[in-house]
């Protein structure tokens, strides 16, 4: 019978001391920190794939936000009961580093890091689509690059910058969304003048084929959809290492998790499906927020929506390249990167986290242009499905650190998981459905995301495996001689 891993003392400052800097700084303030939380939960995933959610499952499609909106929300509750007992910039890979072993916190922190690199070559590339629509002068690449260029030198700058960046970009996200729901409401109600009556209605909701119109299956098959455009919402635990009070951050923004979910997810997919019947042209042709602007008679609403989705392009490449940057410095902390991605300048900044990052960034962008349908499209799927890997590692980490926070330090439990251990081993058991779901799934590419996913985790399981395998022997050597 193994022992179970101590809980250790909290770095010094937020990360402790490293190279030239002091470690990672407590430069992020409190309405950085809030608006991070509300931001990082929409992705531009929800404006721009709820069309393909909508196609597949209809006004069903609520009930796919709805599960899917449960789980995150259960697996924030753990993340934060694990984060506010211990904030760290490495979060859940540190967390599973400690309850489950270095194995595992190498392995989850790595496949992490490889999602967002890749993120920030699809984001990039979707920024410059638009800019290149506007400034067709400027080439795509040119744009991609300029955008890359741009966040680097803000997030080099300090955690500050990346902060106040992400403020904005966050702020008018929720502007925007919150002004779509109020005035989509008001029409749907038969409030706002100027709507089509016959067109705008509850009746959306029912009609057209019923609230099922493809049966109950095409709610799982939502769920494929959406999930993955839920991705952000644990960026404030890691942030949450640079703030002034990462207990009262971290306690926030799981607290907070419920309404923005059930706000700007099912809000805003419930103003679309009730403005227009699912089944309209106009969503599959022109996108579903901009299809529900148009009929409410908004002029220009694709260019609207455009500066919104590049607003969440820009948003989600900051974040991406910040989340990239400290998950880095936190493997280099622990050893299971070089070491010089732990070492910050004197502005409390990885620089070498944050530019390996970038680096990377760089290289998938490339293969993005070049190699779309094979080299990028492998990165792609075989960094899909890590979001559910990084859930279910949570889930297990915390089965074991509430008993080992329990026994050592039971004042620190300032956010508890509700109904432990059942609603963890339940959000576990849904998680693995959904990747058996997955494998069944052959017209989205859900079973080549799988079975890639699955095939690069492995092979960094078989490193983590092998390195821990060779510190061990290098150990024993060294007690020997000692």
């Amino acid at each position: 019978m193994t022992s179970q891993p101590t809980l250790t003392k909290s770095e010094e400052g937020p990360a402790g001391p490293s190279g030239p800097g002091s470690g990672l700084q407590a430069g992020l303030k409190n309405r950085h920190l809030s608006m991070i939380a509300i931001g990082g939960v929409i992705g531009a995933g929800l404006f721009v794939g709820s069309s393909s959610g909508i196609a597949t499952a209809g006004p069903g499609i609520l009930l796919s936000y709805a599960l899917v909106g449960t789980l995150v929300v259960l697996v924030m509750r753990m993340l934060g009961e694990m984060s506010a007992a211990n904030p760290t910039s490495g979060s859940f890979s540190a967390h599973a580093d400690r309850a489950l072993g270095p194995w595992a916190g190498f392995s989850i922190g790595w496949l992490y890091w490889f999602f967002w690199v890749v993120v920030l070559a699809v984001e990039a590339t979707a920024g410059a689509k638009i800019l290149e629509g506007w400034i067709p002068a400027v080439p795509q690449w040119g744009w991609a690059l300029i955008v890359m260029v741009v966040l680097t030198a803000t997030n080099l700058a300090s955690v500050g910058s990346y902060g106040e960046f992400e403020f904005w970009f966050a702020g008018i996200k929720v502007v925007a969304i919150a002004a779509f729901i109020v005035v989509g409401g008001l029409a749907v109600f038969g409030v706002l003048p100027g709507v089509d009556s016959d067109q705008a209605g509850l009746g959306n909701l029912t009609e057209h084929g019923g609230f099922l119109p493809h049966g109950a299956g095409a709610v799982l098959t939502g769920v494929l959809l959406v999930v993955f455009s839920f991705m952000g919402s644990e960026i404030p635990t890691l942030a949450a290492g640079e703030s002034e009070d990462p207990q009262r951050a971290v306690t926030k923004a799981t607290n907070s998790i419920i309404w923005r979910i059930a706000v700007f997810y099912l809000g805003s997919i419930f103003v679309v499906v009730a403005l227009l019947p699912w089944d309209s042209q106009s969503i599959v042709d022109q996108g579903s927020y901009v299809a529900a602007l148009d009929s409410l008679g908004i002029p220009n609403a694709g260019e609207i929506m455009n500066f919104i989705v590049l607003t969440s392009v820009l948003s989600c490449l900051n974040s991406g390249l910040y989340t990239a940057s400290r998950m880095a410095f936190s493997l280099g902390q622990r050893g299971d990167a070089p070491k010089a991605f732990a070492r910050t300048t004197r502005r409390g900044v990885p620089q070498t986290a944050i530019l390996s990052s970038v680096v990377f960034g760089f290289v998938a962008v490339f293969f993005n242009y070049k190699f779309p349908d094979t080299v990028f499209l492998f990165l792609l799927n075989s960094s899909g499905a890590v979001a559910l890997f990084v859930w279910l590692a949570i889930c297990f980490s915390q089965l074991r650190l509430r008993k080992i926070i329990q026994a050592e330090a039971p004042e620190k439990l300032v956010v508890r998981m509700w109904l432990y251990p059942y609603l963890t081993w339940a959000a576990a058991a849904v998680i693995v459905f959904v990747l058996g779901y997955m494998l069944t799934d052959t017209e989205h590419d859900g079973r080549s995301t799988v079975l890639l996913s699955l095939l690069v985790a492995a092979l960094v399981l078989v490193v983590a495996f092998v390195k821990q395998r060779v510190t061990a022997t290098r150990k024993a050597a060294d007690a020997v001689k000692g």
